[in-house]
Order: structure tokens, then C-alpha cells, then sequence
């Protein structure tokens, strides 16, 4: 990946730590909707040779934003008041016209009355397509499976007569590009496309829509053609009668297609999950509502691909979706989704740790037009998983501990010390995060050899530049794991995260720089995911990376050196090393006092003496660290086969001035053996952890009822948390709900209970957190099992639709420590 800029404090090497400056939201796009970065050229120009030859004839692009927001999509917004009723709504009705197109209705002619597209969520078309869940009163169908629709008739259809169906997508649908599908009734279609009749019962005629395994997805407009010895017919456009296509993992001949139902619900229809953060031996887990049901949502996620101008005609293929969605889920060079900000500043948005979910964040761009501010890995994660499956793709979230970000493509992390061997990092671009989210998604890949198929990486996070725009992916799995840098898309970049080694360079006197040690088991020690059917965590990294050490492994790394900008780094590599060394940090709350320790082992036969320095800073989570604020030096004799511990106390005064996201701290590390000459390095990340809110349901949770849940917090600092934020949110439960309680007193205790009514039955997560400048990553969850509402299994009820932004909440109780 070509290197882009890395100028955002926190977020990128190379950058002392400066007071933040907080990013501007972004501006307005272009009235036109598309960026001019890039010299004009457009994202397909710039990202896909095939698409880059479009001529000005072509005008199959997404619907133009009707205004400087980009509002105005055809796919993009829905009729006002279109909730996802259970209740059957009434067939849609209107005035035919004939072929002359003047109105004229002649005896005879077969004329088409109505049509029932049978598109209630209790409908057999809905429920045997596993869409019953959106909460949409439209049909929606998962392409390569039929579907059932019922014509009205005029009179009794008679096998002289002719029907044909006709969806069309796009400002200028062409049947050439699948953009303007015709299926005739009774006859073989084209590409998988055809219908035919089931029964015919007077004037009703009841049909069968098999939809092609590679249609486009979207939302169609359909309509009926007749034609019978009297004339012919066109039943007119009626918005009620537009079919959301998706990909259907379901079907076998989609290139989607998962062979395991278990993760189809997982993956496609688990509305929840877990995102783990923190370090590798400090895994913290947060639940994130991906909400990909809900109201608006499908209709937010079309319009991504129509703010980015992707041609409708490549919107068949999950490789090309899923690229342009990790191009638009961040804002850079498109103003998409979602603002980065890394610096700590959140002030004129949200903290990225204060997001429960991505419905909030969705809705708010698909109704202004606007990017939300802000996002960080784990958010722009969630809300990619939540766009993917809600268009039908398998998709997970994943977290790497230990990421490396290299700037260079030399498939190294390079560190560099100077004589003795304190950090300089002025010259330490490449970082190591301490942790960092993306995701998978299940595809064919027809573009790439035989062999890649199945899980490929996509991230949005915005890190370097792809073929000029800030995205990343789809790349095979399978690639990575081998070191296969040289297949598409962004290989290099993402073999790095997970499998480069951190290597340490020493200045020399003479102002030169020598490999004073390599740590080849410091970057992606540990690849998770939440594991299907449970809220466990599950260990992927065999995925990613052959055994650690195992020849196999070795051989992938230096395979994927040799294409990069440091093929010789493993040449001449260092002295003997008798002497190991290990680094712990005390498990500590945020706001008590803390210890690390140092544990070095002599394994020679002679004595040892060790000179051993110890740096102590605040980092982000991106490894971008502050100034050093504590360090120790001490010497110390080892004799033969003895070890020794070294120990640094910090007190919660001495690091919260430092103090930023997440809580962390990085501990560098650094030794020289005197008789030997041996050179210990190493880099330890841990972080303080902040408390769980505690959710409490009070009373029975019935669809169409109101229930409450009592929330309780106690504030773990001895200082006062100031503009305290809670936010609470469920698929099924709550539309995104913020609630502003004010102040809450150092070591205090409060408890403030919400009332919210369920719309969907079913087992439920209800999240919230809590964010104020002083304390962030402050989580809660709770699970809400849905009873149906009395007398009715399936129902489904709009009374908890709305959202409720900025309420001032009143605390029930306050206690003391």
C-alpha cells in the first residue's frame, strides 16, 4: 500500500505527543456527491481498471444526491412512515396503461389490478429468505431463490395470454449490464431469471420468481407486462412495489454461499457480538449492537454505494461491494461514513469508546448526508460488519493483538535506539498497535488463482493508501498466512500486521545503525473473534499464520521480506543469547497504584551482568507513545543458572497527567549483558482497566410492553467525572437512546433506571456506556429474552421505534464510597 499521510497525533509514528487538536467535521461533499481528490478521477478510475474505461454514455451510476448532503437517493430513503408492520398491508392498486400509452383500457385486454407481493415479515417469501427480521414492510429476497407474488387480474388468464415481470435498477437501466432484468411468465429466462405459474384461480394467478445466483443487489422497481389478442398492458410504477435484492449465503450458487447454517446465523443474522480491545494479556470484551434489522438501516447501507458512485452493474460482485464499503465507511477522500480522530480531543463529536453500536451512527448519515464524528478501529469494524451483513455477506469482526503499521513495506517493524538504547522516537514510524480491529467476510474470489476462497480481511480503518484512496481489501486469508504479498488487494500491508517481525536497531558511534536483536514472536500474537453460538472468545490465529517458529512460518515471513523494501534484513544476524528476560505488569484499576517488574534468567554456565534500563510512558492504543515520565537503571549480577526480579512502583499521582485513551502504558525495556555483549530488548504494553456498568431488567420483557432496567455506576477515580453521557441501545429493544446525567462526585455511586418497549421477540442485548472527559471505555450489557405479545407469536410493534438524542436524565439514587 503506497503511504499516505501520518499527521493525526496519536494515530501514527514518528509524532511527539502534543496537545490535541480536535478534527474538524468534514465538509460538505461536492454538490455532485463524488470527492475531487485524486485530480478528478473517480474511485473506479483510481481503484479498478475495468471501470475506469466508463464513457460519458454510460449512466448506470447511483442516484446523484438531490442536495449539498448527498440526500435524495432513490435506494437511500423511504417513504415517510414505512415501518416493518406485521400486519399484511393492503395490495397495491392503479391505472394501467395500454401500449399507445394513452389510458385506454379495451374489452378483453388482460389487465393487471393489483399485485400481492406476499412481503409481510410473516409471510412465507420473507421467512423462507431469513429477511423476516428487517423491519421493512417492502419485500426483501435473497438472490438464486425464488419467490412467491400474486397477480389481480381483470379477467381469467387463458394460455394465449403473454405476462412478463420487469425489474429495473438505476438511472438508466440496460438489460446488457443487469440493470433492467425482463423474465416472461412460462418461459426459460436468462441467467438464472425466470418465472412461472403455480396457480390460476379465476382472476387471481399465483406465481414463482426464481432471481438469478448473480443478480445485482439493491432495490428494484418492478412492474407486469401483458399482452393478449386485445391489446397490450403496463401495470404503472407504485413505490410499495419496489424488491430489495440481497447476496444469499443460503444458495449454492452464489459465490457468498456458506456451507455451515450455524455460521449463516452467526455471521448473517446475529444482530449482536463481542469486540475484544485491550492487550494480549489484557483482553477486555465489549458487546456492539450491529443492528442490521433495523429500520433505515438496508436503506443507509444502499446509499453508501450510492454516495460512492459505484456503478450499478458491479453491484453483483461481493468483491467489489465490499471493497467500495471499506472505502466508504471512513471519510477520507469520499466523506464517508465515519471521521477518524486518534488525537483525544472528541469534543465537537462522540468518543469512539462511547459507541454502543452502529445504528446510531448509520441513520445519522443516511438522514444528514453528513460524516459522523468519530470513529477508531473497533467503530469503523463494527459498523463495516453491520453494512455486510445487512447486504447479505458473511462477515465477523476481528481483533489482532500486537498490529504492526508499517510505513515503509519493508515487512519489518524497525525500532530505532540510540548508543544507549533509549527509544528515538523521532525515527519510529512504524508502530505496533496494541491491538486492532477488522473484519472477515465470506466469498468465491473468481479474480484470483483457485485455492483463495473463503474468509478475506477488509478493513475501513483509514491507515494507507490503496491504489490512491484510503481503503483495504478484500484479501485473502489464505494469502497471508502463506506470505503471498504479491496477490491482491493489499497483501503486504496486512501480512505485515499479522506476521512481520519487530526488529531493533542500534545507533552506532559513527551515526550508522546496526540490528542489535530481532523479537520474532512480538506482532500478532494472538488473532480472535467471538465464537459462533456463544459469547466466548475463539482463537483464529491459525488462520492468519502458521505455527509460530515452525518452518512453515519462518518460510512465509522471509518470502514476504524478499518483496520488500529490506530483502537482507536477516542477513548477519546477532551474537549468542544466554540470557532471557521477561516483563509483567501488575493487573490495576484505573485510579490505584501499580507495579512492573522485570524477571531476568541467566541459562549459562558463567555469571552474567546486566545493565537494565526501564522507561515508563503513556501510549495510545495505536502504539504512538507519549514522553517518558518514570525510568530506572540498575545493574545487575546473575550468577550461573540464578535469576533476579527488578521492580518499579507507579503511583496513580505519577501517571494520571499523562493518562489518554484507553488507559495504556507502554514499558520499554533495554539491556546489555557485559560479558557477552548480548543486547536485551523489549517493548511491554498493558493497560488499567475501567469498571462494567451493571444492568438489572426489572419485570418481564413482552413485545408491545414497556419495561425498565436499572443501570448502575460507581465512579472508581477519586476526582469528580464532569457532562457524564450514557448511551443505550438494542436491536429489538431500543432505538439509540443518549442520556446526559450531569456530574458524578469522585468514588460515587449512582443509579438511574429506563424504561424502553420491546418491538421484536426473541433473546436481546440491551447495551449501554458511560463517557465524560475524565473516563471512557465504560461498558454494560444485559440479556433480554422477548416474550410475543399475547395471542400473537409474530407480532411486531413500532411503539419503541423512535430515538431519543440529548436527554437530560435526573439520577434515582447517588452513594457514597
Amino acid at each position: 500500500m503506497m503511504d499516505g499521510p501520518r499527521s493525526d497525533v496519536g494515530r501514527w509514528g514518528g509524532n511527539p505527543l502534543q496537545p490535541p487538536t480536535t478534527p474538524s467535521p468534514e465538509p460538505e461533499p461536492e454538490p455532485d456527491g463524488r470527492s475531487r481528490r485524486g485530480g478528478g478521477r473517480s474511485f473506479w478510475a483510481r481503484c479498478c481498471g475495468c471501470c475506469s474505461c466508463r464513457n460519458a454514455a454510460d449512466d448506470d451510476w447511483g442516484p446523484e444526491p438531490s442536495d449539498s448532503r448527498g440526500r435524495g437517493s432513490s435506494s437511500g430513503t423511504r417513504r415517510p412512515g414505512s415501518r416493518g408492520s406485521d400486519s399484511r398491508r393492503p395490495v397495491s392498486r392503479g391505472s394501467g396503461v395500454n401500449a399507445a400509452g394513452d389510458g385506454t383500457i379495451r374489452e378483453g385486454m388482460l389487465v393487471v389490478n393489483g399485485v400481492d407481493l406476499l412481503s409481510s415479515r410473516s409471510d412465507q417469501n420473507r421467512r423462507e429468505h431469513h429477511t423476516d427480521e428487517y423491519e421493512y414492510d417492502e419485500l426483501i429476497v435473497r438472490r438464486g431463490q425464488p419467490f412467491h407474488m400474486l397477480l389481480l387480474l381483470s379477467r381469467t388468464y387463458e394460455s394465449s395470454d403473454r405476462i412478463t415481470l420487469e425489474l429495473l435498477i438505476g438511472n438508466n437501466p440496460e438489460v446488457g449490464k443487469g440493470t433492467h432484468v425482463i423474465i416472461p411468465v412460462g418461459k426459460g429466462g436468462s441467467g438464472g431469471w425466470k418465472a412461472q405459474v403455480v396457480k390460476a384461480s379465476g382472476q387471481n394467478l399465483n406465481l414463482r420468481v426464481h432471481t438469478s445466483p448473480n443478480a445485482i443487489i439493491g432495490k428494484f422497481q418492478f412492474t407486469v407486462r401483458t399482452q393478449s389478442d386485445a391489446g397490450e398492458f403496463q401495470l404503472p410504477f407504485d413505490p410499495r412495489n419496489e424488491i430489495y435484492i440481497l447476496f444469499n449465503p443460503w444458495c449454492p450458487e452464489d459465490i457468498v454461499y456458506v456451507d455451515h447454517e450455524d455460521w449463516r446465523q452467526e455471521y448473517v443474522l446475529n444482530e449482536s457480538g463481542r469486540i475484544y480491545y485491550g492487550t494480549e494479556s489484557q483482553i477486555g470484551e465489549r458487546t456492539w449492537n450491529y443492528g442490521q434489522f433495523d429500520h433505515g438501516v438496508l436503506d443507509a447501507c444502499l446509499y453508501i454505494l450510492d454516495r460512492r458512485g459505484m456503478p450499478y452493474g458491479g453491484r453483483g460482485d461481493p468483491v467489489n461491494v465490499s471493497r467500495v464499503i471499506s472505502a466508504m465507511v471512513n471519510s477520507l477522500d469520499d466523506n464517508g461514513v465515519l471521521i477518524g480522530n486518534w488525537s483525544g480531543d472528541y469534543s465537537r463529536g462522540t468518543n469512539p469508546s462511547a459507541w454502543v453500536g452502529s445504528v446510531e451512527i448509520l441513520l445519522s448519515y443516511l438522514r444528514t448526508g453528513y460524516s459522523v464524528p468519530y470513529g477508531q478501529c473497533w467503530v469503523f469494524a463494527g459498523v463495516t460488519t453491520t453494512v455486510l451483513r445487512c447486504l447479505g455477506l458473511a462477515t465477523r469482526t476481528v481483533t489482532n493483538f500486537n498490529s504492526a503499521h508499517d510505513t515503509d513495506t519493508s515487512l519489518t517493524m524497525d525500532i530505532y535506539f540510540d548508543e544507549n538504547m533509549k527509544p528515538l522516537e523521532h525515527l519510529n514510524h512504524d508502530s505496533v498497535w496494541n491491538f486492532h480491529v477488522w473484519n472477515d467476510c465470506w466469498t468465491k474470489r473468481p479474480d484470483l488463482p483457485s485455492g483463495f476462497d473463503g474468509w478475506q480481511v477488509v478493513d475501513a480503518t483509514p491507515q494507507e493508501t490503496s491504489s490512491g484512496i484510503f481503503c483495504c481489501g478484500p484479501c485473502s486469508v489464505e494469502s497471508i498466512k502463506n506470505g503471498l504479498v504479491y496477490m491482491k488487494y493489499d497483501t503486504p500491508f496486512i501480512f505485515a500486521e499479522v506476521n512481520s517481525d519487530k526488529v531493533y536497531w542500534q545507533r552506532q558511534d559513527d551515526g550508522s545503525f546496526k540490528i542489535v536483536y530481532v523479537e520474532e514472536k512480538a506482532i500478532g500474537t494472538l488473532i480472535v473473534t467471538k465464537a459462533i453460538s456463544s459469547n466466548m472468545r475463539e482463537d483464529i490465529t491459525y488462520l492468519y499464520k502458521h505455527p509460530e517458529g515452525s518452518d512453515a512460518e519462518r518460510k512465509a515471513v522471509e518470502t514476504a521480506a524478499a518483496h520488500g523494501s529490506k530483502p537482507n534484513v536477516y542477513a548477519n544476524r546477532g551474537s549468542a543469547e544466554d540470557v532471557a528476560m521477561q516483563v509483567e505488569a501488575q493487573d490495576a484499576v484505573m485510579g490505584q497504584d501499580l507495579m512492573v517488574s522485570v524477571m531476568l534468567i541467566n541459562h549459562s554456565s558463567s555469571r552474567r551482568t546486566v545493565k537494565l534500563h526501564l522507561y515508563l510512558s503513556v501510549t495510545f492504543y495505536t502504539g504512538v507513545s507519549g514522553t517518558i515520565f518514570k525510568e530506572t537503571k540498575k545493574e545487575v549480577e546473575l550468577a550461573p543458572g540464578a535469576s533476579d526480579r527488578v521492580t518499579m512502583p507507579v503511583a496513580y499521582k505519577e501517571y494520571r497527567p499523562h493518562l489518554v485513551d484507553q488507559g495504556a502504558m507502554l514499558l520499554n525495556v533495554s539491556g546489555h549483558v557485559k560479558e557477552s555483549g548480548q543486547v536485551l530488548a523489549k517493548q511491554h504494553t498493558f493497560r488499567l482497566r475501567t469498571p462494567d456498568l451493571s444492568l438489572t431488567l426489572l419485570g418481564a420483557a413482552v413485545v408491545g410492553q414497556e419495561c425498565e432496567v436499572q443501570i448502575v455506576f460507581k465512579n472508581p477515580l477519586p476526582v469528580t467525572l464532569t457532562n457524564v453521557v450514557f448511551r443505550l441501545e438494542g436491536s429489538g429493544l431500543q432505538r439509540p437512546k443518549i442520556l446526559n446525567v450531569g456530574d458524578i462526585g469522585g468514588n460515587e455511586t449512582v443509579t438511574l433506571r429506563q424504561s424502553f418497549v420491546p418491538v421484536r421477540p426473541g433473546p436481546r442485548q440491551l447495551i449501554a456506556s458511560l463517557d465524560s472527559p475524565q473516563l471512557s471505555q465504560v461498558h454494560g450489557v444485559i440479556q433480554v429474552d422477548v416474550a410475543p405479545a399475547p395471542g400473537d407469536g409474530g407480532f411486531f410493534s413500532d411503539a419503541g421505534g423512535d430515538s431519543h438524542l440529548g436527554e437530560t436524565i435526573p439520577m434515582a439514587s447517588r452513594g457514597g464510597a
